[in-house]
């Protein structure tokens, strides 16, 4: 495979960022493939249109690029690590927050920043639309009843306030000499935070996370991916949660440990195509609307809450997406019931081992995609509903058997009347035998509980709004309301899988005979 950087003189390819990065590329021996070509669409993408597009065709298991791995902005390679007291305080630093403080150091070089091409195309622009940096009022307006609430925008900033005063204030002016010409603010530090967010990659244990040139220019595609970014074997262990190796080892002489993890600096970093791609194939490259062959990374499997969150846009139709009920609100739901009712019919239905998702101090429920609920709260549903009579019989079983069950509920107990007649359906429960009216009922009020949280326009509304609004010069009110637009569906959709249900809810029919 022939590596190279030929000249492509196009409006885009040819602009004074473009070429200037490319001289820098080849100084610091960062290969690029021939059929690969940078372009900078800033004109048509609002001054964030820097991307990679195929000119040529590429096949599976092409290598398109190499990178050495001190090319990379790590913080071990930037000029701030020269002086050995900083170096260590960096080191020391949470790996994301060591990292900001390099990059911000680096940018307040400016020209002498050996990285200075590259961080050119790192623009203000692409940092803002993230919501870690959006105003309260934007924060509150845009994210309201989305997956991505304003509580979670909120405490994040909080932490990286705490981070900011306790660690990158002092480490910032110790580097900068308390130079007053190159101060920071708070909002420098969300800035960092949004690059790094967006743009990082996991390296190897030696550099720990880092920023990659000419990788992160590959645009994001959900469930396409066309190129991987290949790191050294050794590397491919630091990806997991075990500690990164440190050079004060206690197994072996600190000598040998630091040789061992600067040897790691030998190796390149390989974008390695995953798939073919050919010239002139349709491609649709979301966030930048592009009309030729463009070569895409992906994040992973992120919904739109999640893209929105870490990296600033949104897809439509996300297969990823999804929306959460929280518990709480399914006690809201069932607040016609007595408080003595809802707690003694949540209590058994954990003595079943059944449970939501739980994250921090809250437990939800997760409605998929496609508008099907999470199996454990139709179990919970189920329980709430049962008549007392019905609940105490399911009550005394579970007592007899000991207090608790670690097996799913069975059949004949939730249906002891009508055993012999499910028994052909299903030995244990499933999610067929749990929709009766009554519990399709509550779905549908939950589902509109639910939607009532993003206020008082509909989902009609939304997608006309979306429809009037531009994702060049709106791109906070335009992903925002994808967002919303995504998650309304999942939850009409939850109440068409309702109505559904209800129409072929065989054990009412059951009941009935």
């Amino acid at each position: 495979m022939v590596m190279g950087s030929r000249s492509r003189q196009s409006s885009s390819s040819g602009s004074r960022r473009v070429r200037a990065f490319k001289r820098w590329m080849k100084q610091e021996g960062i290969e690029c493939n021939d059929a690969l070509e940078l372009r900078d669409d800033g004109a048509t993408a609002g001054g964030m249109g820097i991307s990679v597009r195929a000119v040529g065709d590429l096949k599976e298991e092409d290598v398109v690029a190499r990178i050495p791995k001190l090319a990379c902005l790590t913080i071990r390679t930037t000029a701030a690590a020269a002086e050995p007291e900083a170096a260590e305080a960096l080191e020391n630093e949470e790996e994301l927050v060591g990292l900001a403080v390099a990059l911000m150091y680096e940018r307040s070089l400016g020209e002498r920043s050996r990285w200075a091409p590259y961080l050119e195309l790192l623009s203000e622009e692409e940092a803002a639309a993230l919501p870690l940096v959006w105003s309260a009022q934007e924060v509150e307006h845009l994210l309201q009843g989305t997956e991505l609430e304003a509580a979670t925008v909120k405490a994040e900033r909080s932490d990286m306030r705490k981070q900011w005063k306790e660690s990158v204030e002092p480490l910032l002016l110790m580097l900068l000499n308390s130079n007053s010409s190159n101060s920071f603010q708070f909002q420098d530090y969300l800035v960092a935070r949004t690059f790094i967010s967006s743009r990082s990659f996991q390296i190897d244990g030696y550099h720990g996370i880092g920023m990659v040139p000419l990788a992160d220019l590959f645009n994001h595609k959900t469930a396409a991916e066309d190129v991987h970014l290949m790191t050294s074997p050794q590397s491919s262990q630091s990806d997991s949660d075990t500690p990164q190796q440190t050079t004060e080892s206690a197994s072996a002489p600190s000598d040998a440990s630091c040789k061992e993890d600067e040897d790691e600096d030998d190796d390149d970093l390989e974008m390695t195509m995953v798939k073919d791609v050919k010239l002139g194939a349709e491609c649709f490259a979301f966030l930048f609307l592009f009309f030729s062959s463009q070569v895409f990374n992906t994040y992973g499997p992120l919904g739109n809450a999640a893209l929105l969150h870490r990296y600033g846009f949104t897809e439509p139709d996300n297969p990823y997406d999804i929306v959460n009920i929280d518990l709480e609100l399914i006690l809201r739901w069932g607040s016609s019931f007595s408080g003595q009712h809802r707690r003694a019919r949540v209590s058994l239905w954990k003595r079943f081992h059944y449970s939501g998702c739980v994250t921090h101090d809250y437990e939800y429920f997760e409605i998929s995609f496609h508008g099907q609920p999470q199996f454990d709260m139709l179990v919970l549903l189920y329980i709430m509903l049962l008549p007392d009579e019905e609940y105490y019989k399911l009550d005394l079983a579970i007592a007899t058997a000991g207090g608790s069950s670690d097996e799913p509920m069975p059949v004949d107990i939730i249906f002891p009347d009508k055993s012999q007649q499910l028994r052909h359906k299903a030995e244990m429960l499933t999610e067929e035998l749990l929709l009766t009216k009554s519990l399709c009922n509550a779905l549908s009020s939950l589902a509109d509980m639910r939607d009532s949280l993003y206020g008082a326009n509909s989902l009609e509304d939304d997608i006309r709004a979306l429809g009037r609004c531009s994702c060049i010069s709106e791109k906070k009110l335009y992903h925002s309301l994808v967002l919303r637009i995504s998650e309304r569906k999942i939850l009409r959709k939850l109440q068409i899988y309702a109505a559904n249900a209800k129409e072929a809810s065989w054990t009412d029919k059951l009941k009935r005979k």
